[in-house]
């Protein structure tokens, strides 16, 4: 009986050496939840600005916040946020304020049509708004992400 036991222990050893080792993950937020957590944590509020229909937006799901750097990065530096404006019915809370999701869209891109994806970093300590627009590849994201983290130390 020993050794069955014995053997059933080096075979899970065995076994666990082949598994992927963990992978970091981006826990995307609610507006609610991440601006509220920003502003306490005193973090950079990163907005993925997105639609349902929006092909970049996909590739970018799919190419640039899959990347282990992009992820890592994000998850020590940032709150991320995913926030479709075309939603209906929903009512975002900014400091005092109840917005519809085209108020609240209105307000981060000043008014200005952006495109989509657009994502908006938020320097929660300053009150200012950082704007970049398009699809952007790992490397060039990760560049961005560099200079939103050094504009938040000034």
């Amino acid at each position: 009986m020993n050794y069955l036991k014995l053997f059933a222990l080096v075979s899970l050893i065995i076994l666990s050496s082949f598994s992927k080792p963990h992978e970091e993950k981006l826990i995307w937020l609610s507006w609610d939840e991440g601006y509220q957590k920003a502003v306490k944590n005193k973090k950079i509020l990163l907005v993925d600005t997105y639609t349902e229909w929006c092909g970049w937006c996909k590739r970018m799901d799919r190419d640039t916040y899959t990347n282990a750097e992009v992820i890592k990065k994000i998850n020590d530096y940032f709150i991320p946020v995913k926030f479709n404006p075309e939603i209906k019915n929903v009512v975002y809370k900014l400091d005092d304020q109840s917005l519809t999701p085209q108020q609240l869209y209105s307000q981060l891109s000043r008014g200005e049509s952006t495109g989509y994806p657009t994502v908006y970093y938020i320097f929660t300590n300053k009150k200012s708004v950082f704007i970049d627009a398009g699809y952007k590849a790992p490397a060039d994201f990760l560049k961005i992400l560099d200079m939103a983290i050094e504009e938040s130390k000034k």
